[in-house]
């Protein structure tokens, strides 16, 4: 009976071994059909997927104020506590939404479209101010001035094309944003979060009964610390963006820096990313400040926002973030590399947060085998 058995599972595992086979090879010899079928099925959840998104980035935002009403003293509000915080957030976020659509982005637009239909001018006349100086001066070397050269040579109208810009931003904005899209992905947020409660909990069943007790606790306890370092992580810099590209944007506009609004909302953004960002930021700016400005300009541009950055990551940035992620500086920067050099700046962006959980793992791994070396020896 037992040679019958051992027979039927070694040709259970050779046939399915085969079958496995087959189609791996099927699936390589139409590799393009196969993916045009996996992009087709991703596409059409594009919408559900972006909806889970918004709900995950607003889940804390609703929480809080959910909690807010809760405590209020009239019952109809205590009942309605859960919608009421949900509306709320929303219309918090539309209100954000029509801010930024109809007050910063039409400025920082006209600031781009200013600085490229004026580039060539303003590169032909740092070019001039480069000829003045003094022959022996440190920026004649000969490396500088074979950059010089071939600056001299590039059309930039060649490159860029105002029309040809707008054409790829409303591509763009046609492809990500569709209406039907973007209507379906607010319905599954919305609903998704009147329903967070019952969610997490089929999911933590779900987890108890496929996992193990230990591989279950120490999943709950890694979700629920990633949760907190992403959320914690994502708001402080978010609002300390906005705090660094207001007040970078004042300052300069007090200089009388040309496209103060552009260089402040740059600024700004790429101040998210920990480090790196503000360093690429600054250098871009500084160099649009010297094209449009001048070099007096520059100096004081840059002696500014570096002020603004020591305040910055001093004061402003420590009362918002609170409690720090509390990685070093290395980490930090090699995370932001690997992340920018695979995926981008998105992958600049997410790379801090998930550095700190992945050290996270690795500290309480060191810390368990050391007590499992203690309680051997």
């Amino acid at each position: 009976m037992n040679e019958i058995k051992n027979h039927a599972r070694k040709w259970f595992y050779w046939f399915t071994l085969g079958v496995a086979i087959i189609v791996v090879y099927k699936a390589l010899d139409s590799f393009p059909d196969v993916m045009k079928m996996l992009g087709d099925f991703f596409s059409i959840l594009s919408p559900f997927l972006v909806g889970i998104l918004i709900s995950y980035l607003l889940y804390i935002p609703c929480q809080k104020i959910e909690r807010a009403y809760r405590r209020s003293k009239t019952k109809a509000i205590k009942k309605r506590a859960r919608g009421l915080g949900i509306f709320t957030v929303y219309m918090i976020v539309l209100l954000l939404l029509i801010i930024l659509f109809n007050f910063i982005l039409p400025v920082v637009i006209e600031s781009i479209m200013d600085l490229i239909g004026n580039m060539q001018t303003y590169i032909e006349t740092a070019i001039q101010r480069y000829n003045q100086l003094p022959a022996d001066s440190f920026f004649k070397g000969q490396a500088v001035q074979e950059i010089v050269k071939e600056i001299q040579h590039i059309d930039i109208k060649q490159y860029i094309n105002i029309d040809k810009i707008f054409v790829y931003i409303m591509s763009a904005i046609n492809a990500v944003t569709g209406l039907f899209n973007v209507f379906v992905a607010v319905v599954v947020s919305v609903y998704i979060l009147l329903e967070r409660t019952q969610i997490v909990q089929f999911l933590k069943r779900f987890a108890s009964a496929v996992l193990k007790d230990t591989a279950y606790k120490n999943l709950n306890h890694y979700f629920r610390d990633s949760n907190e370092i992403f959320f914690r992580f994502i708001a402080s810099q978010f609002l300390d963006a906005i705090v660094i590209g207001v007040l970078t944007t004042i300052a300069m506009s007090i200089m009388g820096i040309r496209y103060a609004p552009l260089l402040g909302f740059f600024i700004g953004l790429f101040n998210m990313i920990p480090y790196i960002g503000a360093i690429i930021a600054i250098s871009i700016s500084a160099l649009i400040t010297l094209i449009t400005g001048g070099m007096s300009q520059t100096i004081w541009m840059l002696i500014v926002v570096i002020i603004l950055q020591q305040i910055d990551a001093n004061i402003i940035n420590p009362k918002i973030v609170g409690q720090s992620l509390k990685i070093s500086p290395i980490l930090i920067i090699f995370a932001v590399t690997v992340g920018g050099a695979y995926f981008g700046i998105i992958g600049m962006f997410l790379a801090v947060p998930l550095m700190a959980v992945i050290k996270i793992i690795i500290e309480d791994y060191v810390t368990f085998k050391l007590v499992a070396k203690k309680e051997i020896s």
